[in-house]
């Protein structure tokens, strides 16, 4: 007997409907749902263990989506046919959903728990990283497990001046704004997207109509988990002890001294070991006993020693750890045309952070090639980040691309791509390797990233920068401060991670994680606008470096050339098995890649040496030629006969110049004008019945007043 299903539809403003379902699928996991809109559906499931393991003072999460390729009826690519590791595209998403739900459970809740969310059906139009946040949460909502939700997570994109909830795939081609936002019912948790140079204020109404819509989402899922007896109950647990006594010690003995170490404007490493000399002169008073029973304590205690520290220096006194103002920017300085050999590179340093970025620019072979379940194409733009343990002054493996790599890379990516022109005819490649680190390396890599564009002679439509931003709150006293260009502690210590990338003219991509409950749009704005005022900082300090894109590439930069074809002689390129395409190439040296698009080719040709461009060019042009009425030609005689002469126009086609379209006057012999292996111009003056063609040079010569003949 098939089970029954407890059901709940949420309702969208343009009549669409999402449907959640829980009681049929996975009844062994501690909750799951399944989600549909339209033929697109999820499974969402949660386990969480009900004990923590001991030494763990921080929630082991963990959170998969993965899309099958079952889901839109294909067999994966490549020689093993299973899914194997995730794309970059579910990778962003799992952070996506991640950074919603880990706020939001209990701080002292230790248990490791798993989230996994998989696309199970795709129609090709609701897409489904638009409701995986949804899901996930919807699958805590009717389980047993502590959590200060329910969340929705959805996307808003603005098509043609209206802003829509969840856009299907074929609404988002027009969009010139899309973000994803996540939230409970009274505050916003988490923004990421792009945009076409919109407004701080376009920027906060797109994100109150998604709070709007996360807040039916939340409903929806506090209805349909009364309906659910285990979710009635929140397990109990008991995840962390403490010793009050010793935490009172700490503070008493610590606080003054950490707030004086925190005002002394010291650089990150020796802040950093002032607060351990505190924390060993505080063990030494402790006897032997005391110390190994009550060791355990030290980091979280004197973690809130400096947390509390550092949150009253800012909002009691209005100084920063470096000393700096709220609005103030460290000091910047970067250099361009560093590496010789690199086709653009920049350095941007920030304070303590720095970034050295390299473009390299190459031909459709080098596009980045993707094969999901939901989307196949290529990407001609496209940035790689990465963080080497170096940066941070640690010593630690390096177990290939991380999840963070993958994040900041994107989100540099979305900032850079709208500003490279529709005309571009390079693949680029930008690598940002972040070789310091005390603040957002992604909006360095930004920065670093407009100077390697320019300076690789890439005529980006404007030059882009980014900063991030950082928020105090208090919320007993009401007090606040907005923190321009934060540092890597002022992060971690602090309420908000707010990441804004743009033009002189407006957003192009931003990022936001929010750690406290009920932000207001009051302070969003100011940090909009607080962003607003230190991007435009930053960005003139880019331009007093270089203030344009250089006007030509490197001289070892390839140049790409673009042919475009009649579809039907694609074939005649490319040549059996690839012969003719495979031997011009290895003629010219040049690489030469053709692909069709509608009713034409698009033949690429790439090289750094101009003689094999005009090779290849060449060669192609007379495999395509077409020979059209009108048109005035550099041709080769030949051949001649007593009734003319045989005229080559290109290589394998040639056409009849008979001797009285020589010239104006009657000649008794072609041999008095031309002579076989010279070189004339003739006009194609028509086609005999066969298709042959007729040439004339009389034409383009002036005509005679009177004959002569």
């Amino acid at each position: 007997m098939i089970p029954s299903a407890i059901r709940k539809d949420i309702t969208l403003s343009d009549g669409r409907v999402i449907t959640i379902e829980t009681g049929k699928l996975a009844k062994q996991s501690h909750g799951s749902v399944v989600v549909r809109m339209g033929d697109t559906m999820l499974l969402a499931t949660v386990v969480s263990n009900h004990d923590a393991k001991e030494g763990i003072d921080f929630l082991p999460l963990t959170v998969e989506y993965r899309e099958k390729f079952s889901a839109t009826g294909r067999f994966p690519g490549g020689f093993l046919k299973r899914e194997a590791r995730p794309y970059d595209e579910e990778i962003l998403t799992m952070r996506l959903v991640d950074r919603v739900l880990r706020p939001l459970f209990p701080s002292d809740y230790h248990s490791e728990t798993q989230v996994m969310i998989s696309l199970i059906s795709y129609d090709g139009e609701n897409k489904g990283d638009s409701l995986a946040g949804l899901a996930a949460s919807a699958a805590i909502a009717v389980s047993d497990i502590p959590f200060n939700g329910p969340m929705g997570e959805t996307r808003v994109a603005r098509i043609d001046g209206e802003f829509v909830v969840n856009p299907t795939v074929s609404q988002l081609e027009n969009a010139d704004m899309d973000i994803m936002l996540g939230g409970t019912a009274d505050s916003i948790v988490m923004v990421e997207g792009e945009m076409d140079e919109v407004s701080e204020q376009e920027m906060l109404e797109a994100i109150k109509v998604g709070h709007e819509a996360i807040k039916i989402m939340v409903q929806a899922q506090v209805e349909l988990a009364s309906q659910i007896e285990k979710a009635q109950t929140k397990r109990e647990y008991s995840h962390e002890t403490h010793d009050e006594e010793l935490k009172a010690q700490i503070h008493a003995f610590a606080y003054d001294k950490v707030l004086e170490i925190a005002k002394s404007k010291l650089p990150k490493k020796e802040r950093s070991a002032a607060f351990k000399a505190v924390r060993e002169e505080f063990a030494a008073t402790l006897s032997e006993e005391d110390l190994a029973a009550k060791k355990g304590f030290f980091s979280t205690y004197f973690g809130d020693v400096e947390y509390d520290a550092m949150r009253n220096m800012i909002l009691d006194h209005g100084q920063r750890l470096d000393g700096r103002e709220t609005t103030e920017i460290r000091p910047i300085w970067s250099e361009v045309d560093y590496l010789p050999r690199t086709h653009g590179s920049a350095i941007f340093t920030r304070g303590e952070t720095q970034s050295l970025t390299t473009v390299t620019l190459g031909s459709k072979m080098d596009e980045n090639r993707i094969d999901m379940a939901t989307f196949q194409g290529a990407e001609r733009f496209y940035l790689h980040y990465n963080f080497p343990p170096f940066s941070t002054g640690e010593a630690r493996p390096m177990r290939g691309t991380s999840r963070r790599e993958i994040g900041h890379g994107n989100l540099a990516q979305r900032a850079l791509k709208g500003m490279i022109p529709d005309s571009n005819p390079y693949v680029i490649r930008i690598v940002s390797d972040i070789l310091e680190s005390n603040g957002s390396s992604s909006m360095a890599t930004v920065c670093a990233g407009t100077l390697a564009l320019m300076d690789a002679g890439i005529p980006i439509k404007k030059p882009v920068s980014g900063i991030a931003m950082g928020l105090i709150t208090n919320p007993d006293t009401g007090k606040f401060a907005v923190l321009s260009d934060i540092l890597g502690d002022e992060d971690h210590l602090g309420d908000m991670d707010f990441k804004v990338c743009g033009t002189a003219d407006g957003i192009t991509a931003c990022q936001m994680d929010i750690k406290i409950n009920g932000l207001s749009f009051e302070i969003l704005e100011k940090a909009l606008l607080q962003a607003k005022e230190g991007r435009l900082h930053i960005l003139g300090k880019l331009l007093e470096t270089l203030d344009a894109p250089r006007t030509d590439l490197k001289p070892h930069s390839p140049r790409v050339l673009t042919m475009r074809i009649p579809k039907e002689f694609i074939g005649a390129v490319i040549g059996p098995g690839g012969k003719i395409i495979q031997g011009l190439q290895a003629e010219t040296g040049a690489s030469i890649s053709i692909e069709e698009v509608g009713n034409e080719g698009i033949v690429e040709i790439s090289t750094n040496d101009g003689e094999a461009m005009a090779k290849a060019e060449a060669a192609i042009r007379a495999i395509v030629f077409v020979p059209e009425v009108g048109e005035v030609y550099k041709g080769l005689v030949r051949s001649i006969q007593p009734y003319g002469a045989f005229v080559e126009i290109a290589k394998g086609t040639d056409g009849l110049l008979h001797i009285s379209e020589i010239e104006w006057r009657r000649l008794d012999k072609v041999e008095e004008v031309l002579t076989e292996g010279q070189e004339i111009e003739v006009k194609l003056i028509g086609k005999d019945d066969r298709g042959k063609l007729k040439l004339s040079r009389k034409v383009l010569l002036p005509k005679p007043d009177r004959d002569d003949n």
